[in-house]
């Protein structure tokens, strides 16, 4: 069982507000009461667990993981990082999920009717395990911007989302990860709806030692779990 002594308080002060107007849905789904914090019990000081066994050769390459026919379009990028609690520590077999949209800024799904082409060689989910070190990596393709309701001409910058489960049920985070100077950031009431001083937490680093050459361009994007300089989680969560 998990030391209950090394899970510390969520700093709420990083985390986007439950209800956020500029984020119009989380009016109608936000909660109005206040929260009522429980004890920890095992149930939230373990976590379920993934073994390395469970993950298929490509589950972490969405470049080739949705091929039908041929490649993925669109700018290839790695996309890597390590995961830590919050004392810094990396935290091995900690099972990352992610799903985007294409290079045309459209999902695999049914709801999504946004008049861009989905890629036949492109399923847009990937998943993978921290190795010892906390360290993941995926390979994937850019997304792209998209418009969606919440307001006039409104467009979400490029992202990626996140799931984690870390070692317990209550280092259980989703998030969303974007790219250093997309100028949709200072426009969208999602990323500005996370505190100012925590944003920074949310765009990843660009770095050519992770970069493909003549391959793919590289990013970096840590994740800490819990404490003082914990990731931000998905407003409207």
């Amino acid at each position: 069982m998990a030391d209950s002594s090394l899970i510390t308080p969520r700093d709420w002060t990083a985390h986007p507000p439950l209800i956020h107007p500029e984020y119009k849905s989380t009016v109608k789904r936000g909660p109005t009461k206040p929260l009522v914090p429980i004890r920890q019990s095992l149930s939230e000081l373990t976590g379920p667990v993934y073994g390395h066994d469970a993950l298929a050769p490509l589950d972490n390459d969405l470049t080739k993981n949705g091929a039908k026919n041929g490649e993925a379009l669109g700018e290839r990028i790695v996309v890597t990082g390590r995961v830590l609690d919050e004392l810094g520590r990396p935290q091995p077999n900690a099972l990352i999920e992610i799903w985007q949209a294409n290079a045309a800024g459209r999902y695999v799904h049914a709801n999504d009717q946004h008049d861009a082409p989905l890629d036949p060689n492109f399923f847009g989910g990937g998943r993978t395990v921290t190795d010892a070190e906390g360290r993941y990596r995926f390979y994937t393709i850019k997304p792209g911007a998209y418009p969606w309701p919440n307001h006039a001409n409104a467009w979400r910058p490029n992202h990626i989302h996140l799931s984690l489960f870390g070692p317990s049920f209550a280092s259980r985070l989703v998030t969303q990860m974007y790219f250093p100077g997309d100028p949709l950031l200072a426009l969208d009431p999602i990323f500005l709806g996370t505190p100012e001083g925590a944003r920074n937490r949310l765009v990843s680093d660009f770095s050519l030692d992770v970069t493909e050459e003549g391959f793919a361009l590289g990013y970096v994007f840590d994740i800490v779990l819990r404490g003082p300089k914990e990731t931000p989680m998905e407003a409207g969560r």
